[in-house]
């Protein structure tokens, strides 16, 4: 049997909706911060970027391009009060359980059983799409976001891609 070519899947199904090639992103390590307390005591939060949004909110442009947009989600909000825009992949799954995208409720019953020490207080939606301003990301986007995260105590984040 033969691997599926994903770069080259993708590569052919966006090229032919008109996308410009895809350049991405190659690093040559991927810096480690070790915890610096058991993962028990570490307050986590969690990012995804499936086009999840409250049905409060705004939805989701299902064809974004470049979208910096970073919804904050509460950490009590209900798995089933949320909608999924995204056209970049099949989350018929998702639509049933959100938490094939966003494991809301997951890292809750971890935190419940002491697996992890607590919820942040804010969980995150964004980055949704296909982002071809990295700089804007590495440098702007990412940096505010990191300020978040400590201004909540986050030891720990989750990224969910989708």
């Amino acid at each position: 049997m033969e691997p599926i070519r994903y770069v080259d899947a993708l590569a052919e199904k966006y090229g032919a909706m008109g996308f410009p090639p895809y350049d991405w992103s190659r690093y040559d390590d991927a810096p480690l911060t070790p915890l610096t307390k058991p993962l028990a005591e570490c307050t986590v939060s969690m990012l995804t970027s499936g086009g999840v949004s409250q049905c409060s909110m705004p939805a989701w442009d299902p064809d974004a391009r470049n979208d910096f947009r970073l919804d904050e989600v509460p950490s009590a909000a209900s798995s089933d009060g949320f909608q999924i825009h995204d056209n970049y992949y099949d989350h018929t799954d998702a639509d049933t359980d959100l938490n094939c995208v966003f494991p809301l409720d997951r890292l809750r019953e971890l935190a419940a059983a002491g697996e992890i020490g607590s919820v942040s207080r804010r969980l995150w939606s964004g980055f949704m799409g296909r982002i071809y301003k990295r700089r804007e990301v590495m440098e702007l986007q990412a940096p505010a976001f990191a300020m978040q995260l400590k201004a909540d105590g986050v030891d720990v984040l989750v990224a969910v891609p989708a």
